[in-house]
């Protein structure tokens, strides 16, 4: 996967977290939930596209 690739993703990713945080009306601690998990799961996304988690099939 080319860099421009994983950059077009973190920015579709950052903009739909964006969204959702602004305008959907949630209880502020499901937001932090929602956020802590797509931080994890995008960062195990991007150590799977470098190589670092080579061995994880997700």
């Amino acid at each position: 996967m080319s860099l421009i690739n994983l950059i077009v993703v973190l920015v579709i990713v950052g903009v739909i977290l964006f969204l959702i945080n602004n305008y959907l009306p949630m209880d502020g601690k499901i937001k932090n939930i929602l956020n802590i998990v797509v931080v994890i799961v995008v960062i195990l996304w991007l150590l799977q596209s470098f190589g670092v988690l080579s061995g994880l099939n997700i």
